[in-house]
C-alpha cells in the first residue's frame, strides 16, 4: 500500500474516533511542529487529522495571513481551533476583512486575541470598528489591491514594488490612524508610515512593502495529499497569493482526494506551497443572501412597492445606465451602482467586473439557486452568466490597473460621502467616526485616464449639507479621478485637468437655483442644459 493511500485511511480512521485521536496528537503536537529557522518541515502526506494539531505550533505574536472574501472562502475550521486556544494572543492578521460579528476573524477579535490587523475594509463590523475606534486593536488600512499584490510580492521574493494607488491620499502621507488612544479622547497614537513616492513616465507612484506571514490560513474546494488544491469560484480571492507567502500554509479543503486524483491543469495552487491539509467542518457561511424576486403565478416577476428613498435611488441609477454602452467592461461599487445594470436597454451587453475575482456575473439568484462560492465584491449572492470567467484577487486588481493599453475596465461606478470640483473624491473614512475602509476603491480611481469614474449619490447629506465642495475636506480616496457625478437633482461633468465642473442636466422639476443652493462647489453652465432623461 502507497503512503498516501495509508494516510488517506489513517484519516478516515481518525474521523471515526475522533476523541481517542486527538488526545494521543495533542501529545506531540507542538514538539513534533518545531521547525528550525530557515528549513521547512517536510512530510510524505500533508493530511492532519485535527485543526487544533495543524495550528499547534503558531505562536503568540505571529502573524497570520487569512484568506477569505467577507465570509467567503474563510477559513472557520482553523480560526475556531485558534480561538481555543487562548494562549495565543497578540497575534497580527492580515486579510481583505475582518468577517462579520463572530464570524470569520470576528471570533479572534471577540476573543481579544488579535492586537493589529491589516485589512481593506472594516464594512458592517461595528464591534470591529469600535475596538479600533476605543484603540483596542489597531487596524492599518490598506488599499485592497495593493494588499493583494503586497502579499502576492512576498511569495514571489519581491521585497518592495511602486504602485498609482493611493498617490495624493493619506495611503501617502501616512495620516491614517493605525491606532487610538484607550483614553477615549479620539486622539491618535501611532500613524501609519509616510510612503516614498517616485516618477516614472512622468506618472506619480507610491512605494509599499511586501506583506509575509508566518502562518497562512486557507480553505480550497479540493485539496489531495501533496497539498495541490483546487478552489471554488469566488472562494480563490487573497488565499492563492497568501499560501505562496507565508513560512507555513496550513489549508482546510471542503473535499481531501488521494494523490492523482485532481487534473494537473485545474491545479490553482501547486502543492509545494502547502504545508499542511485539515478536512473543513466549518460550514459555509453568506454575509448578504440577495435573492431575485419571486415570481407571479404568471412567471412575472412580483411588483414590489417602493418608499420615495428606493425610487430616488432608482431614478439616479436609470440616469447611469445610459453611460454603459455594448461591450464595455465595468466595475460596479457596493450600493446604488449595483443597481443600474437592471436599466440598460435591451440588446446592449455589458461585462460586469467584480474584484473579488469574477468577470461576466449577473443579477441575483433565485432561492434553489444561491451558492456561497458565487458572490460580488458586496459579499452578495449573485448568479454567473454565460462566458463569465473566474480569478483571484491579484489578477482582479492588475486587470483594474493596467494603464498602458488604455485601460481594461471602461467605467467604474461608485458612491461617495464627498467630491470636489476638480474630481477629487472622498468616500472610505470619516474620521474619529465612522471608518468602513476603501476596500477597492483607490485602485479603481487610480487609472482616471482610462476607466471613467461616475460618481452616483444624493445630492445633499442629512440636514442639507453639501456633498459636492470646492475641495473635500475627508481623507480622499484619490485626485481629480471623477469625471461624471449623477445625483437625484442633476448631472456634472467634470474636466480633471482643468479642475472645472459643468452642470449638463436636470432632474425634471429641479430649477439651476436649486442645484446652486445645494452645491457647495463653483461650476458653469452648459449652453445645451438638458432635461435628466432618467
Amino acid at each position: 500500500m502507497t503512503a498516501p493511500k495509508r494516510s488517506l485511511l489513517a484519516y478516515r480512521a481518525a474521523a471515526r474516533r475522533p476523541q481517542l485521536y486527538l488526545t494521543r496528537t495533542l501529545q506531540h503536537a507542538a514538539s513534533s511542529l518545531q521547525v528550525a529557522p530557515g528549513n521547512k518541515e517536510r512530510r510524505q502526506s500533508k493530511i492532519f487529522y485535527s485543526a487544533d494539531e495543524a495550528v499547534a505550533d503558531i505562536k503568540p505574536g505571529s502573524t497570520v495571513l487569512s484568506g477569505g472574501f467577507g465570509l467567503c472562502g474563510v477559513a472557520d475550521t482553523l480560526i475556531g481551533a485558534i480561538s481555543r486556544r487562548p494562549d495565543i494572543t497578540g497575534l497580527t492578521a492580515a486579510s481583505n476583512n475582518a468577517g462579520l460579528g463572530e464570524k470569520g476573524l470576528g471570533k479572534l477579535i471577540h476573543t481579544g486575541q488579535l492586537s493589529k490587523v491589516v485589512c481593506s475594509y472594516i464594512g458592517t463590523n461595528k464591534h470591529f470598528e469600535s475596538q479600533y475606534l476605543a484603540g483596542k486593536v489597531s487596524i492599518e488600512l490598506c488599499p485592497q489591491g495593493t494588499l493583494a499584490e503586497r502579499i502576492r510580492a512576498a511569495g514571489a521574493g519581491i521585497p518592495a514594488f511602486f504602485t498609482p494607488t493611493g498617490y495624493g491620499t493619506a495611503v501617502e502621507s501616512g495620516e491614517l490612524p493605525v491606532k487610538y488612544k484607550e483614553d477615549g479622547s479620539g486622539a491618535v497614537e501611532v500613524h501609519a508610515k509616510r510612503k516614498e513616492v517616485r516618477e516614472f513616465n512622468g506618472r506619480n507612484y507610491i512605494m509599499e512593502e511586501a506583506l509575509h506571514g508566518d502562518f497562512a490560513i486557507i480553505r480550497v474546494w479540493k485539496a489531495d495529499e501533496y497539498g495541490n488544491c483546487i478552489f471554488r469560484y469566488t472562494q480563490h480571492n487573497f488565499s492563492g497569493a497568501m499560501a505562496r507567502s507565508a513560512r507555513v500554509t496550513i489549508v482546510e479543503a471542503d473535499e481531501i482526494v488521494p494523490a492523482g486524483s485532481l487534473d494537473p491543469q485545474h491545479v490553482h495552487l501547486p502543492g509545494i506551497y502547502v504545508d499542511r491539509v485539515i478536512k473543513s467542518t466549518a460550514p459555509k457561511e453568506i454575509e448578504f443572501r440577495i435573492t431575485s424576486p419571486a415570481s407571479s403565478a404568471s412567471g412575472e416577476p412580483k411588483e414590489i412597492q417602493k418608499d420615495e428613498d428606493a425610487l430616488r435611488r432608482e431614478r439616479i441609477a436609470k440616469r447611469a445606465a445610459k453611460e454603459l454602452k455594448d461591450g464595455f467592461y465595468v466595475n460596479l461599487g457596493i450600493g446604488m451602482p449595483m443597481l443600474a445594470p437592471s436599466f440598460v436597454p435591451k440588446g446592449v451587453k455589458v461585462h460586469l467586473q467584480s474584484e473579488n475575482g469574477i468577470l461576466g456575473f449577473g443579477p441575483y439568484p433565485i432561492e434553489p439557486m444561491v451558492d456561497p462560492d458565487v458572490i460580488n465584491a458586496g459579499k452578495e449572492t449573485v448568479t454567473l452568466l454565460p462566458g463569465a470567467s473566474v480569478f483571484d484577487s491579484v489578477e482582479s486588481f492588475g486587470m483594474i490597473r493596467q494603464r498602458h493599453s488604455g485601460g481594461h475596465i471602461d467605467v467604474a461606478m461608485l458612491g461617495a460621502f464627498q467630491v470636489s470640483q476638480a474630481g477629487d473624491l472622498a468616500n472610505f473614512m470619516i474620521p474619529r467616526k465612522m471608518v468602513k475602509g476603501m476596500g477597492g476603491a483607490m485602485d479603481l480611481v487610480s487609472n482616471p485616464d482610462g476607466t471613467k469614474v461616475i460618481v452616483l449619490m444624493e445630492h445633499v447629506a442629512k440636514g442639507g449639507k453639501h456633498k459636492i465642495l470646492k475641495t473635500c475636506d475627508l481623507p480622499l480616496t484619490g485626485v481629480r479621478c471623477v469625471s461624471q457625478i449623477i445625483t437625484d437633482l442633476c448631472v456634472f461633468d467634470i474636466d480633471r485637468r482643468s479642475g472645472t465642473m459643468t452642470l449638463t442636466e436636470l432632474a425634471p422639476g429641479v430649477t439651476e437655483d436649486e442645484v446652486r443652493s445645494k452645491t457647495g462647489a463653483d461650476y458653469t453652465v452648459s449652453p445645451h442644459l438638458k432635461v435628466m432623461d432618467s
